[in-house]
């Protein structure tokens, strides 16, 4: 008889699927391996860190319940932040609102732009201030594609089977949530720059 290969040997689809077949316990492994990512997921889109601790176990929660859903073909990482996507909107809906991202990130600064200096100035304390404020005025349904393609790192094809559409309908969404929050942050500094506040162009 083969003896089946050690949990953390194997790939997080093949988890699932024992998962799926009723060896519930390595979800615990699953847990282990991407929870801090989900929850990474749910700081960016809410800005609140105990509401986003309450999502990831919501989410585990349908991964258990709806565990014989998941597909042969699948991808765990996909299955996962689409049903991440649905615990958010739903629980949005019961609160009535949609939080605003108030957290500060380290990671802002990845997100490309080409204009001189911008990744000298991003790199800077207060750009990335200006570049969490700008995330946070981003119309909700951009500010969640930004969070799964730039920082969580869901490729255009990933994308594609969360939102149901094409890779291109996909790269054109992500084109337009980059222009959306360079826009925003570039018009957040031009205000602080007409108020005298300081800016990374004007220290030393």
């Amino acid at each position: 008889m083969e003896t089946p290969a050690p949990s953390d040997a194997r790939s997080d689809h093949e988890l699932m699927l024992a998962v799926r077949d009723g060896d519930i316990a390595l979800l615990g492994e699953l847990f282990e391996r991407h929870h801090r990512g989900l929850y990474g997921f749910f700081v960016k889109l809410t800005g609140q860190r105990t509401m986003s601790e309450d999502l990831v176990q919501q989410v585990f929660y349908r991964i258990l319940k709806y565990r014989h859903t998941y597909r042969d073909e699948g991808k765990f990482t996909t299955w996962m932040y689409h049903l991440g996507r649905r615990v958010a909107v739903d629980s949005f809906h019961k609160s009535n609102r949609f939080p605003t991202s108030t957290e500060a990130s380290d990671e802002l600064h990845e997100v490309p732009d080409h204009r001189p200096h911008a990744a000298e100035q991003a790199s800077k304390q207060d750009d990335l201030e200006l570049m969490r404020t700008a995330l946070s005025q981003m119309p909700p349904e951009l500010r969640e594609l930004l969070s799964l393609h730039r920082f969580q790192h869901l490729s255009h094809e990933e994308l594609a089977s969360i939102y149901d559409c094409s890779v291109g309908a996909v790269k054109v969404r992500v084109h337009r949530a980059l222009q959306c929050l360079r826009d925003t942050f570039f018009r957040l500094q031009t205000r602080g720059d007409s108020l005298g506040l300081p800016s990374a162009h004007s220290q030393n």
